[in-house]
């Protein structure tokens, strides 16, 4: 970072998460440029040996990102990979054309990752033999050092005044080739996020909040793998409007179908069918294919073929048994919704009163988003099955199991170890 990006780091830090401050005309925002230009796109073996090798003998940490086809293709498998380290510049990877990039996770074993909200790409850096070993989170930083905007954009903007060029981020990287304005864009995303990784660093250690953030991305690197959602299909826009077992069972059969057809296809799922049209299919439960192309997304322009199939689906749902009908929610791993506790146990719901309002308010007094402070799913799991004991150190132990990092417990063990002696009105 150049002595003036430090002085603008530093100044736009001690404001409000990089706003200017109000009697302060800001000055205008310079858009980035490539230092070195827009590096070709590594595509085949011996690029990317290249590559592989000017990135092991480079210095410091890596920064890292991929865009994926999110909208457009089924899954979300990365379409470019971009990196940049001191000494080996800036690179594009093409993980369509070196679909293994193992031996580049291996070369950058034990050095830091720079990520930018690191949970949406490492699933899919893992899918393609990248890992990381230890990382910086430039956007939970953000949220750790209290920024209201933490997109990277927005904290480029704040931190480091350059603005990012935008306009791409949502377009189909799939394409190929990738037309010269998108690798643009996606080498920029690299550009700077170790200067914003150095003055986040600062900024955290300035508010005492840097070891919460060397948990928080230890966490990250450690947790598996995310399991299999169950029941997918729960999550089908609109799902609240289907009351019925019968209908659920049309959601789910339509979704199923155009699950498989997507993923055979390779193309988004909403591509196929979409949300708001199964829906109408599960709410009406058409008896024909007739009755089946006067809802809303099964229009003239969809073949006879198509409705066919959709029909099909259909049709299994309403020939089921009652006993093979979908139950009307999902097995409850935890407890039930907090608008039920003052029917079910009015003593839990006052726990959870107490306890919302005290990590609240602690989470204001620090300046960090209340989530970060402690999931609301963990609080809800102490207070509806609180430890036998209402001390600090068995709500300690509790929250541990939960997951939660030793900085959390720390600060929310004692709020909770006294929300849970709260009594009903």
């Amino acid at each position: 970072m150049t002595d003036a990006q430090e002085t603008a780091a530093e100044t736009a830090l001690r404001t409000t998460g990089g706003a200017p401050l109000d009697d302060v005309e800001p000055a205008p925002i310079p858009l980035l440029e490539p230092r070195e230009g827009i590096p070709p796109v590594v595509a085949d073996d011996l690029a990317l040996a290249e590559v592989i090798a000017a990135f092991a003998a480079g210095t410091g940490p890596v920064a890292v990102d991929a865009e994926r086809a999110s909208g457009y293709r089924y899954g979300q498998r990365a379409y470019l990979v971009q990196l940049r380290r001191e000494g080996a510049g800036t690179a594009l990877i093409d993980p369509v054309g070196c679909p293994d990039l193992s031996g580049l996770g291996e070369a950058l074993a034990g050095t830091e990752w720079i990520l930018h909200a690191a949970t949406q790409d490492l699933p899919c850096l893992r899918e393609i033999g990248m890992l990381p070993t230890s990382l910086f989170d430039t956007e939970l930083a953000g949220r750790l050092a209290g920024f209201p905007r933490v997109g990277l954009g927005a904290m480029v903007e704040g931190v480091l005044g350059y603005a990012l060029e935008k306009g791409h981020s949502a377009v189909d990287w799939s394409t190929r080739p990738l037309p010269e304005p998108w690798l643009r864009y996606a080498a920029l995303d690299v550009e700077l996020l170790v200067d914003l990784r150095d003055a986040l660093e600062k900024e955290l250690d300035r508010q005492g909040k840097l070891e919460w953030a060397l948990q928080e991305f230890d966490a990250i690197v450690s947790a598996p793998p995310a399991p299999p959602r169950k029941d997918p299909w729960r999550r089908t826009s609109g799902m609240h409007k289907v009351r019925r077992r019968r209908q659920m069972a049309v959601v789910r059969e339509l979704w199923t179908a155009r699950d498989t057809i997507a993923q055979r296809r390779d193309v988004s799922p909403g591509k196929v069918l979409g949300d708001a049209a199964i829906v109408e299919a599960a709410l009406a439960v058409p008896a024909n294919v007739h009755a089946l192309t006067a809802l809303p997304g099964f229009g003239h322009r969809m073949g006879r073929r198509q409705l066919e199939q959709w029909q099909a689906a259909v049709d299994r749902a309403r020939e089921l048994p009652e006993s093979e009908l979908p139950q009307p929610g999902p097995p409850l791993n935890g407890p039930p919704p907090p608008r039920a506790w003052a029917d079910k146990d009015p003593a839990a719901a006052a726990r959870l009163s107490a306890a919302r309002a005290a990590v609240s308010a602690l989470a204001e007094e620090l300046n960090l988003p209340q989530e970060n402070l402690m999931t609301p799913d963990t609080v809800r799991r102490v207070c509806w099955e609180p430890p036998a004991e209402s001390s600090v150190a068995a709500v300690s132990d509790t929250l541990s199991g939960l997951g939660a990092r030793p900085w959390q417990i720390g600060l929310v063990a004692p709020l909770l170890a006294t929300a849970l002696t709260a009594q009903p009105a």
